[in-house]
């Protein structure tokens, strides 16, 4: 059995304060894009547990993975027998587009799916946000405004379908604590879900992401695809999540590759 994974893009990202478990509150809508992973499980027909990869490199153990702990804690769960898990890996990790909690996420409906497990989707979301803070969104993998440490959701009314996404990744990486360093969080003087339901030329004035001043100042190349975005004609430019990626959504259809040779780049139509 096989299921697509794919990732995801905040518009705006608002870190609202500091909890006394650590965390940080933050604001955002999350939306899904048909940028997408491969994940395929099948029963094992030795008996015996593997979890392979290609495509981008995975490192860590695969212990370690997000994926192959979706696969431990429901095993454990109901009892599961072994299974053979490969995942093709197209999206790049450190990011900020969620490509890891996306697979671990997918690997839940995957499993309910294989072994008739008969979850709900609030059982699934439940499984889900042990994993990860933005893990449940996969589970209905709807535009939705996130709070709190990003893991309380409702849905909204957005529809991008026909626009055109762009994204372009810079080579380096960061990591969450990373892009946290020198954050000081404060709270949007205005509804994230009334500035989503204005036409997208509008959002710049409103939707920014609080982690691109620290990013931006570390690795000024981000600053620049940004820019770039925006000169060849974005109607909205940000960087997604706590980086590294920069998305642009254009009205109409681009190819921007050869403009960041290095990079990762990826367009297409939103749905």
């Amino acid at each position: 059995m096989i299921f697509f994974p794919n990732a995801k893009i905040n518009l705006g990202l608002f870190v609202t304060g500091k909890r006394v478990d650590g965390f940080h509150n933050i604001e955002t809508i999350f939306y899904p894009i048909p940028l997408r992973d491969a994940l395929e499980m099948i029963h094992s027909p030795d008996g015996k547990f593997r979890f392979s990869t290609s495509g981008i490199p995975v490192p860590g153990k695969p212990e370690e993975n997000l994926l192959v702990k979706a696969w431990l804690m429901l095993q454990n769960e109901f009892g599961l027998p072994e299974v053979h898990i490969h995942l093709h890996k197209i999206i790049p990790m450190g990011a900020g587009l969620g490509g890891g909690s996306s697979d671990a996420a997918y690997a839940i409906r995957l499993i309910n799916q294989l072994f008739n497990l008969g979850l709900s989707n609030e059982k699934m979301m439940d499984h889900a946000s042990q994993l990860g803070m933005d893990c449940p969104f996969f589970i209905k993998n709807t535009p939705a405004y996130a709070r709190e440490r990003g893991d309380k959701m409702e849905e909204v009314k957005l529809n991008l379908s026909g626009k055109i996404l762009v994204i372009v990744k810079p080579a380096f990486h960061i990591s969450t604590a990373e892009a946290y360093v020198g954050i000081v969080p404060a709270k949007p003087d205005f509804i994230l879900k009334d500035v989503i339901a204005k036409p997208v030329g509008q959002w710049s004035d409103f939707l920014k992401n609080d982690f691109e001043k620290i990013v931006f100042g570390k690795y000024p190349e981000a600053e620049t695809i940004k820019g770039d975005l925006y000169k060849k004609g974005a109607e909205y430019a940000s960087m997604s999540g706590s980086g590294s990626a920069v998305f642009g959504v254009f009205e109409s259809e681009v190819d921007l590759k050869d403009l960041f040779p290095g990079d990762f780049y990826w367009g297409g139509w939103l749905t």
